[in-house]
């Protein structure tokens, strides 16, 4: 079954000839040559998703060949199949692939992009296009620079953690970066549908596999690196070589790094293209040096947002603001105004969009208002130690009680961080529920182990700590926990949709189960 993001295709595609893809990647016939009518009118690297006309990429995975899958791409209507040595050899043993032209390459992975972008007619030309990397803060930044996009745009897209959207509607998005063959057929319908403009996440993943390969992006911008993905890059190291792959020619025209870390700071000695530094953290030695900075912040307490100054180049100072609370949303909300400026926006038009930006889903989103007995209960999807830093910090001084947090870590994934994090959430909340993420194969109550081991080290008779073993009891235990002058805050899965445990998909959400904790509280009639 074709899945949503693999029907986003364009109404009217391109249609190329095969034997115009080997001359123009300079790829060998295969044996028995291709009929010269033959044509491709799509890429795609998922079996599931290939459609009449497709080229299907066969790709060495994690787990399997892609080329195992060839018999189910075909029978989806794929007319020819693009892999590597070994994968040609696995095509070649099924039968259903007798007479399918198969294309060998050294490196597939790193054609599909550009093979993509071809077989499309290079949507992207036809935009303006801005890429956010980064650990934290990249979803944010990407709303906040689409909203200032839309003042000068009347179609644009997002591609990100939370959704693919072209203009005002949107599916739920698989991943934080979507392959290649994907984001290229959603630019080439967003183009049939008027769009000029699109703004995206880029993952390490991402970069690291190449998915947005094929597409020279008009602005990047970098958040920060904080630990996180270690089991995949290995180490901070690898972590940051592949975030410094988006800035470099053929990829990205120019960049815009925060220089907030040292991470950032190394950024803009090694880039490849010509970037701007931005310091946000008021009254660092960097704010003296940095092209932008933030000369002064006042983070309101009401919880909404705060406001800022920031200083251009041309040492003009302009008064700007954050629409979500905390000194780490001025930093994102002064990225995107610079970032959507160097995208063409006028500078007065960015700021005054960023600052009255609508609520993010899943980023300090407030889901129960304080009053009338109610605690202020917002959803955060902060999940590495230094971002778990700054939300509590962040919604600390609009708490004039207590601060519970209802948190966990993710199964399968960096291991070491789960007792930072315990050891952060003890020091800076009252009170702690450690529940579940997305536990995937691992055991649950092993990973909770791990994150109370970090919690013990602060709090050795972990005094106001409760452990639930279900996600949804977490919550409840918190809102029941809670009166109308403590703030509720649960991080970790933010606006996800599901949670995965042991495999399985479940329909999940932080918001939807907060309201019914409220819901519940006033049916029982408590304070509501």
């Amino acid at each position: 079954m074709t899945s949503p993001q693999g029907r986003m295709r364009p109404q009217h595609p391109a249609e190329h000839r095969v034997v115009d893809l080997l001359a123009t990647f300079g790829l060998d016939a295969p044996v028995g040559g291709i009929a010269p009518a033959l044509s491709l009118t799509g890429v795609s690297v998922a079996s599931g998703d290939v459609q009449p006309g497709d080229l299907f990429i066969a790709l060495d995975g994690a787990h399997a060949h892609g080329a195992a899958y060839a018999a189910q791409a075909l029978a989806g209507g794929a007319v020819a199949v693009l892999t590597d040595e070994r994968g040609a050899q696995i095509v070649a043993d099924e039968p259903a692939a007798a007479g399918v032209p198969v294309l060998v390459a050294a490196d597939p992975r790193a054609l599909a992009g550009p093979v993509a972008a071809w077989a499309h007619d290079n949507p992207a030309a036809d935009f303006v296009t801005v890429g956010v990397t980064g650990t934290n803060g990249k979803t944010t930044t990407t709303y906040f620079v689409d909203a200032a996009l839309r003042t000068a745009h009347d179609v644009t897209v997002v591609m990100g953690t939370v959704e693919l959207r072209i203009g005002d509607e949107a599916i739920e998005s698989p991943r934080t970066t979507v392959e290649a063959p994907v984001v290229q057929s959603i630019l080439a319908l967003a183009h049939e549908r008027g769009a000029t403009a699109c703004t995206m996440e880029v993952s390490s993943h991402a970069l690291a596999l190449g998915r947005v390969h094929g597409l020279e992006l008009d602005v990047v911008g970098f958040t920060n690196l904080q630990r996180d993905h270690l089991d995949f890059h290995g180490d901070m190291e690898g972590y940051f070589h592949d975030k410094a792959r988006l800035f470099a020619p053929g990829q990205a025209r120019r960049g815009v790094v925060v220089v907030d870390d040292a991470w950032g700071r190394r950024l803009v000695a090694e880039a490849q293209i010509p970037v701007e530094s931005v310091a946000t953290h008021v009254g660092s030695p960097e704010g003296s040096v940095a092209d932008w900075a933030v000369t002064s912040a006042d983070i309101g307490l009401d919880g909404v947002g705060s406001t800022f100054t920031l200083r251009g180049p041309d040492g003009t100072e302009h008064r700007a603001m954050s629409p979500l609370p905390g000194l780490v949303n001025v930093s994102n909300a002064a990225l995107a105004v610079v970032l959507a400026h160097r995208a063409g926006i006028d500078l007065q038009a960015a700021i005054d969009a960023v600052g009255t930006a609508h609520a993010i889903p899943g980023r300090m989103e407030r889901v129960v208002e304080r009053g009338d007995g109610r605690p202020l209960g917002i959803v955060d999807y902060a999940h590495t130690p230094d971002a778990l830093v700054l939300a509590l910090e962040a919604v600390r001084p609009i708490t004039p009680g207590r601060l519970i947090l209802v948190f966990g870590s993710d199964g399968d994934r960096d291991t070491g961080k789960r007792p930072i994090m315990g050891q952060i959430a003890a020091r800076l909340a009252d009170v702690l529920v450690v529940t579940d993420e997305n536990p995937r194969s691992e055991e649950p109550a092993a990973i909770r182990a791990e994150i109370l081991e970090g919690v013990r080290a602060e709090r050795p008779g972990l005094a106001d700590v409760h452990e639930a073993t279900s996600r949804t009891q977490a919550i409840h235990d918190a809102f029941d926990l809670a009166t109308d002058r403590d703030t509720i805050i649960i991080t970790g899965k933010g606006h996800e949709p599901t949670q995965e445990i042991a495999g399985v998909f479940h329909r999940y959400n932080d918001r939807d189960v907060l309201r019914a904790a409220d819901a519940r509280r006033s049916s029982r009639g408590l304070p509501a």
